[in-house]
């Protein structure tokens, strides 16, 4: 009751209405700046929309990737649409909320940032492996131990399908920090063929055989001067050589699939000329002469006295 009877009513009803007045006053004057600031946000919206129909059309002839060409197209948007809210913003006289806004966005992005830098640094990869014009999907590609032909390359990670039809999914940064082996960059291969013979062998007919079987084996191939041939070495049970020679591919398949012809038929033409591709043998010398009859003598002696016994 007491600070009911010292409180002045009529003083505290006239600030309450010349605050609200204050308030209706200035809301009467900034309306057309709310109004001009409103026009700002929509021209801004509806204006992101055709940027980013724009930004899409054209990146998409740039980059093979549509995760990346949004990306940018969505990156341009997104610019316009920031660009008409501080626009919008100051226009209402709301400057004061803008350098708000600014400084939060700084905090955040330093905060986020290094919550995600991993994250962060596989996305820029992906954009940085989109753009570069010696990866192309369909490439067949050798890196960090895996081989394979390029399905994808989105903003996260690079994939592979292996020769064995396996699934290889790697990170985007993993791909920028190491060697990578492009097959496709050229349009020849060289095929590596190791391979064996006795040492009975006439070894200059085992070249010229050699050559021209590459030779007629191959269509590309004109000459047996294309086929390179060397010996290389006394082996343990043949006399080894390496036959090295050129093909028209960019893919690691038909690589694989020319070294297994380039074996089938040096193998026929060997055993049409009688010439020997020897396995490993062993030969086991005892310096103690065995008597192969003393020992099947002894053996029939024990096996009769087990008789007599039994």
């Amino acid at each position: 009751m007491i600070m009911l009877q010292n409180l002045d009513v009529p003083s505290v009803t006239k600030k309450a209405t010349d605050r609200i007045d204050s308030w209706i006053d200035a809301i009467v004057t900034n309306l057309p700046n709310f109004a001009i600031g409103l026009i700002f946000l929509i021209v801004s919206y509806f204006l992101s929309k055709w940027i980013y129909r724009g930004v899409l059309k054209l990146a998409k002839k740039k980059v093979d990737q549509v995760s990346i060409a949004r990306l940018i197209a969505r990156t341009a948007s997104t610019i316009i649409v920031i660009a008409g809210i501080i626009l919008a913003l100051s226009v209402m006289n709301l400057s004061g909320t803008i350098k708000s806004l600014l400084a939060g966005a700084g905090i955040s992005g330093l905060v986020i940032g290094l919550a995600m830098q991993g994250a962060l640094a596989n996305t820029i990869s992906g954009i940085a492996l989109s753009f570069r014009k010696r990866i192309r999907i369909g490439d067949w590609v050798e890196t960090t131990g895996f081989a394979g032909e390029v399905l994808e390359i989105n903003l996260s990670n690079f994939v592979l399908k292996e020769v064995d039809n396996n699934i290889v999914i790697i990170p985007n940064k993993t791909i920028i920090d190491n060697p990578l082996k492009n097959y496709a960059l050229t349009t020849k291969m060289r095929v590596l063929l190791d391979c064996g013979v006795g040492y009975e062998s006439d070894l200059e007919q085992v070249e010229k055989l050699s050559r021209q079987t590459i030779v007629d084996t191959f269509d590309h191939i004109d000459s047996p001067d294309d086929v390179e041939f060397y010996f290389t070495e006394f082996g343990g049970s043949s006399i080894n050589f390496t036959i090295r020679y050129w093909i028209d591919s960019e893919n690691a398949l038909e690589k694989f699939r020319a070294k297994s012809k380039g074996i089938i038929e040096l193998k026929k033409t060997f055993d049409r000329e009688n010439i020997n591709i020897p396995f490993p043998i062993r030969t086991l010398q005892f310096d103690n002469k065995l008597s192969l009859n003393g020992t099947m003598k002894q053996t029939e002696e024990t096996e009769n006295k087990q008789k007599q016994s039994n």
